[in-house]
């Protein structure tokens, strides 16, 4: 999608500080970090949200998951522990309409909606 600002960062056409990459997903830090580590993951097929991953998406779902814990590893997180979440939805909290996973970590994580 061309007003995509996660479609301009898969096409370099705004920068990121990555952290992990195969062909199928980009990994790159939050500008707007919650946590200590706040690491957003995005397929690099442009699909809006998770409502609209096709029957038979587990293959990206499962590049993401595998994605998780690459980063999680990467970051140092993974032992202590991490949350992932994926919004979806304008009332699940989405704003940028590509799906994407947040993995957050580095401190005790709260309960709370938010």
């Amino acid at each position: 999608m061309e007003d995509c600002i996660f479609c301009k960062i898969v096409k370099g056409e705004i920068p990121c500080s990555k952290v992990y990459e195969t062909e199928k997903v980009l990994a790159f830090d939050d500008i707007n970090p919650m946590a200590p580590t706040h690491v957003i993951i995005i397929p690099k097929e442009h699909i809006a949200t998770l409502m609209d991953v096709k029957d038979g998406g587990t293959n990206i779902v499962d590049h993401l998951v595998s994605a998780v814990q690459e980063v999680a590893k990467i970051k140092g997180i993974d032992e202590k522990g991490f949350r992932m979440t994926i919004n979806c939805n304008e009332e699940g909290g989405q704003i940028i309409f590509h799906l994407h996973v947040h993995v957050l970590g580095g401190k005790k994580l709260r309960d709370e909606l938010a």
